[in-house]
């Protein structure tokens, strides 16, 4: 049985440095040397285990088990994830309902920054309540791309809009692994994080309209980004404060788009597609308008085209020349639609209706992984070990049923539909196993002591924690990729340093749920989820250049705004202070 030691250096601080060594050389491998994401992740992956075997004392073969459990997570449920939700996306392609659902996003608003904000932060959040582990990225960068938005692009806002809803999660689950490791109820939890997460969330709009257009985006359309942040976040707080936790995004999403809406009615954005101060032809005129993004022409949703060469020179699927249609039967549009629909009611049944929630739990299967013997910093077996097969409910095989149900619907033949399987199969090679080593690499770092290393120095640095404790929930989620497991690895650890500083524990544990969610953005398996989407795998560095500075700078806000609630100024906002 290996125990970890917390500060195997003797000095706290060489040791955190030593500790987050694997995930530095990872991001600088991948973002700075411009590494191929699978050579990258094995680079840090090798560090890790060279560590945990040399500084940590971890047994090599309990070093190989852990890889292989964190490995085995990285294939079910991710993976698993990514190849159905790309499947769906094929079979909608096949027949030209994918571009359909683009034109219906048109229909709302001619203007290509409004449609994204409507498709990455309110739809992705809707799609966030009810999964999570990538689904939410996977869906809307494909949609992004059916707007005209560039793969890169697309990537990089679906990954950064879904750092908004993350704090919850899948129907609170985040707050729930927090109040098993804090033994806080699960309401004051979710209660405090709302009045934190409504405030980051907000922002959220603001950045992606920069991220879209620049500063010529935040000044036409600044009024769509202010409805769509104000709505999440008023749906955010009010939610987790006063209704159910569980439900807080998607009222959140509900909320926004909502207001997103009835804006729409009232206001267009100034500048138009087809050029500064101009209005081009709308969805009536039988193309939907797209406008100019960063000096790009006005494009508009195009017929399904086969793979071509993309403006950064690499091949993917690329709109085709703009070309008039005449407007499509509302039942086509109906049926394009239909495999978002599928979904909602698919999650929502397997995550509300009580008899049908317990079945889909029966059939999960939990179990030690061979091999792996490892106690946690507080003595008791690790909780990590247990390998949570849950098949039946899983996100993957949902996506998987709603594939089926949506090629029955769409009239997609049974054999185009196994051959667009096979297609998306060996299109996502490279993916699968770049996250296999992604997540064999986090849980290197959490069984050898790594993580927990790190988060012992920061909690010894007194009142100056508060500053600091969003950046905790940051790292845990950058390294794992999950909101809920970066909960459960820093959760107790925060409470701990918020009583040694005489801060509010419970402020400190909502902290690392709210400060986690911007480690979304950069998380290696969400960049792999985004460009295998898109059909550019091994630029995931260009996505992370693209968005570390914003999620670092939301990150920073937070990191304010917990410092400002720990002292009189804000203290009135805690609950019980």
């Amino acid at each position: 049985m290996f125990r970890p030691a917390i500060d195997p250096l003797g000095h706290p601080a060489l040791t955190a440095l030593l500790a987050s060594a694997p995930l530095l050389v990872l991001l600088t491998l991948l973002g700075v040397l411009r590494t191929a994401s699978h050579r990258a992740a094995l680079g840090g992956l090798a560090t890790a285990a060279l560590i945990a075997v040399a500084v940590y004392d971890m047994p090599p073969d309990q070093v190989a088990d852990g890889a292989a459990e964190g490995a085995a997570f990285g294939l079910f449920p991710i993976v698993w994830i990514v190849l159905n939700a790309v499947w769906i996306n094929e079979l909608q392609r096949v027949g030209g309902h994918f571009d359909l659902v683009g034109r219906a996003f048109c229909a709302l608003s001619g203007d290509v920054r409004v449609q994204a904000v409507l498709v990455a932060y309110c739809f992705g959040a809707l799609v966030e309540s009810l999964s999570g582990f990538g689904t939410p990225i996977a869906i809307t960068s494909l949609l992004l791309l059916a707007l005209g938005l560039r793969p890169l692009k697309a990537a990089a806002v679906a990954t950064f809009a879904n750092t908004a809803p993350a704090a919850f999660g899948s129907v609170g689950n985040p707050i729930q692994a927090l109040a098993r490791v804090t033994s806080f109820p699960a309401h004051d939890l979710g209660a405090m994080v709302g009045r934190q997460s409504a405030v980051v969330a907000a922002l959220v709009p603001f950045a992606l309209l920069l991220m879209l257009d620049g500063r010529r985006g935040l000044r036409q359309a600044w009024p769509a980004a202010l409805t769509a942040g104000v709505g999440f976040g008023a749906g955010q707080f009010l939610c987790s404060n006063f209704f159910a936790y569980q439900l807080t995004d998607i009222v959140g999403a509900l909320a926004s788009t909502a207001a997103l809406v009835v804006l729409l009615r009232v206001w267009r954005p100034r500048g138009g597609s087809a050029g500064e101060g101009a209005r081009a032809p709308g969805p009536r005129d039988g193309a939907a308008p797209h406008p100019a993004v960063h000096g790009a022409p006005a494009r508009t949703v195009p017929p399904p085209m086969p793979p071509a060469a993309d403006a950064d020179g690499r091949t993917t699927v690329s709109p085709a020349r703009p070309r008039s249609r005449p407007a499509p039967h509302r039942a086509e549009t109906l049926r394009a639609f239909s495999p978002y629909a599928l979904l909602v009611v698919l999650f929502a049944l397997t995550s509300y209706h009580g008899p049908v929630q317990r079945f889909v739990a029966a059939q999960g299967v939990a179990f030690a992984w061979p091999g792996l013997h490892v106690l946690g910093a507080d003595g008791h077996p690790a909780t990590v070990t247990v390998f949570d097969f849950g098949w039946l409910g899983a996100a993957g095989t949902l996506l998987l049923a709603a594939g089926v149900l949506t090629a029955w619907i769409l009239r997609v033949p049974v054999r185009v539909a196994v051959r667009c399987y096979g297609r998306t199969l060996r299109r996502l090679r490279r993916a699968a196993f770049t996250v296999a080593c992604v997540l064999a690499l986090s849980y290197v770092m959490n069984l050898s002591g790594m993580a927990v290393s790190l988060g012992t120095w920061l909690a010894g640095l007194g009142s100056a924690f508060a500053l600091l404790s969003g950046f905790l929930g940051w790292f845990g989620v950058a390294l794992t990729g999950s909101d809920t497991s970066s909960n459960a690895l820093f959760g107790a650890m925060q409470v701990s340093a918020a009583r040694q500083a005489g801060l509010s524990p419970l402020l400190m544990a909502a902290t690392n749920s709210t400060g986690g969610v911007q480690g979304k953005a950069v998380a290696m398996q969400n960049l792999v989820i985004a460009a295998s989407a898109l059909g550019i795998p091994g630029r995931e560095g260009e996505i992370l250049r693209r968005v570390l500075g914003w999620s670092l700078g939301v990150l920073a806000v937070l990191c304010l705004l917990a410092w400002l609630q720990s002292t009189p100024v804000l203290d009135w906002t805690v609950p019980g202070s």
